[in-house]
Order: C-alpha cells, then structure tokens, then sequence
C-alpha cells in the first residue's frame, strides 16, 4: 500500500480508525527525510495491513507543532489510537522493520492499563 498524505484534516480519522499507522514526519528541504523515504515507501509495500502516513511539516506547521515535533524525520507508530512510539531520526531498514513487528505484537489491554497507572500517578 502506498503512503498516505496526513494532513489536519485527516490526521484523527486516520490514527483512530486504522489498527496500526505509522507516521513519517518530514519535509522537503531536510537530506536525511529524503534518504529516509525509500525506505518508508519499502516498508508500507512490505506491510499492506499497516498504514504508513506522511505529514510534511512545512504544510502542516500546525499539526506538526500539536506532535511536538522538534526535529525531522521524526517516525511516530499508533496501536489503535495511542501513541506506542516516537523517535526523530530516520531509522535504517531493519529497524523500521522491528518496529512494525514490535507495534504488532503489543499487547494493547497491558499498554492501556499502564497508561491508566501512570495517569492515576499523576
């Protein structure tokens, strides 16, 4: 499946009515987001069950801003809806490739009920 252009829009719909997405975070003028890009596209071809969502952040300056961007490319993986991983940096393939199995094997009542506890512990 090719990627998909996240935007304002479309950005909620997308994470919270998709099992896993993932989430690229670039822009055109940064090197290492163009390297990194190749690899992304491998990975949605790879994972047809895994939405691989793009967001260029100087078209999307708001939603970038809301993410807490501070430096692109930066990967960001959702588990029906929540936030199981961010990291700037692209990421080499066999690492983008543990990730995905990684968000795949999550056992999502446990993520939830940790969350839970953290939350309580605030």
């Amino acid at each position: 499946m090719a990627t998909q252009t996240l935007n304002q829009q479309n950005f909620d719909e997308i994470v919270t009515g998709n099992d896993v997405v993932l989430v690229d975070f670039w822009a055109d003028w940064c090197g290492p987001c163009k390297s990194f890009a190749p690899t992304f596209e491998a990975s949605s071809d790879k994972h047809p069950d895994v939405v691989h969502g793009k967001v260029d952040t100087e078209a999307e300056q708001g939603l970038a801003a809301a993410a807490n961007i501070r430096s692109i490319p930066t990967i960001m993986a959702f588990r029906e809806g929540v936030l199981v991983f961010a990291q700037p940096g692209a990421l080499p393939p066999a690492a983008l490739e543990d990730l995905v199995t990684q968000v795949k094997a999550l056992d999502m009542d446990e993520v939830r009920k940790q969350l839970a506890e953290q939350q309580a512990d605030q």
